[in-house]
């Protein structure tokens, strides 16, 4: 409802600034600028930077590089993934190893280079073995993953697997159930589809995939 006298208007902004507040909090970013940035590197970097040391759960201690995404500030679409792989950790960038270069060739089948899209995870530093983050190393990460995705404002996000998928819109439900469907991040669509470690491992659901896919393109041209 919107706020009827200058007073209600007040307190909506205090509760509005606090909900911030938290989320930065738990995500391990300590401290913000009250100046808006001119632009959205501007307004990113120091959350980036952030990022790099952050220390906020488990995961930090065994990490070589944190892993914060890659790709335009512009990007109409927004892949999102589980956590960084092995390979991901050394090179400090997402999906480069055999599941990269299978996005990456998604992508290309798009009509879209990799430059032209932005790529980052749920989690930003490597789970022991590969292992699904926890909920609360999700929880630790959440703030980052929000600042990417409120500074780019894409027209359309991409969940690559259920750990994305849960993050992204809180629930539970299982594949079969996500995909088909238009969901909503924040007023923002969100395609659910498979990730692309497990077509590596069921090469037979390219096709879902594929089908996935061309659910985006119409709204990439909204």
């Amino acid at each position: 409802m919107t706020p009827q006298n200058p007073k209600e208007e007040f307190r909506a902004i205090v509760q509005k600034s606090r909900r911030l507040l938290k989320e930065i909090h738990h995500s391990g970013m300590k401290t913000i600028s009250m100046k808006a940035p001119r632009n959205k590197q501007a307004r990113l970097e120091p959350i980036r930077r952030q990022a790099l040391v952050c220390t906020a759960c488990r995961l930090h201690k065994e990490r070589t590089q944190v892993v914060f995404g890659e790709g335009t500030l512009d990007a109409r679409l927004v892949f999102v993934g589980e956590g960084p792989g092995r390979e991901e950790d050394l090179q400090g960038r997402p999906f480069v190893g055999a599941a990269g270069t299978l996005l990456t060739k998604i992508i290309q089948a798009m009509g879209l280079q990799r430059e032209e899209v932005y790529i980052a995870n749920v989690v930003k530093c490597r789970p022991p073995m590969n292992r699904p983050p926890e909920p609360d190393e999700v929880a630790a990460c959440s703030g980052y993953l929000r600042a990417q995705l409120s500074t780019i404002q894409p027209k359309v996000i991409c969940a690559l697997g259920k750990t994305a998928a849960t993050a992204l819109l809180g629930t539970e439900a299982p594949m079969n159930q996500l995909r088909g469907k238009t969901f909503q991040w924040e007023g923002t669509p969100v395609i659910v589809t498979y990730h692309p470690a497990y077509l590596l491992r069921n090469p037979a659901a390219k096709k879902d995939v594929w089908a996935d896919m061309q659910r985006i393109l119409p709204l990439l041209k909204q």
